[in-house]
């Protein structure tokens, strides 16, 4: 048994497909349309394999209101090994430059990771691990 995928209500679409491609190097497949519910959505594939990460979006998905540097039960994170501290010190810098949230600097932590932790262009909290 293993993941499949997880699954994201965007705002966005294409915003956050262009984000994970460029920063975690995620393919895309074709964009499915269901015109009749609104409903949009891409599932997108990274390098080294893992579970997929779908992006859907439709009209009528209730806001959740929430400050995104507070913990809040439920899926809290996506973390995304990059493969070294060099690495993860690295994308951690370009995000930063690109003038994205930076809520966790890179550090080693109990649990033996090495980390940062950033914002999506959504406010979803990202893992960069080694």
């Amino acid at each position: 048994m293993h993941i499949e995928h997880l699954a994201l209500w965007v705002r966005d679409l294409e915003q956050m497909r262009n984000f994970y491609e460029l920063y975690f190097g995620a393919t895309a497949n074709d964009k499915y349309t269901n015109p009749r519910k609104g409903f949009s959505s891409y599932f997108l594939t990274f390098p080294e394999g893992g579970p997929r990460l779908e992006l859907m979006q439709m009209p009528g998905i209730n806001e959740h209101v929430a400050d995104p540097l507070i913990q809040y039960m439920g899926l809290t994170h996506l973390a995304f090994s990059v493969g070294s501290e060099m690495a993860v010190d690295a994308l951690t810098e370009r995000l930063r430059a690109d003038g994205y949230t930076v809520v966790g600097e890179p550090r080693w932590t109990g649990d033996g990771y090495y980390e940062s932790v950033l914002l999506d262009t959504e406010g979803n909290r990202i893992e960069i691990t080694a």
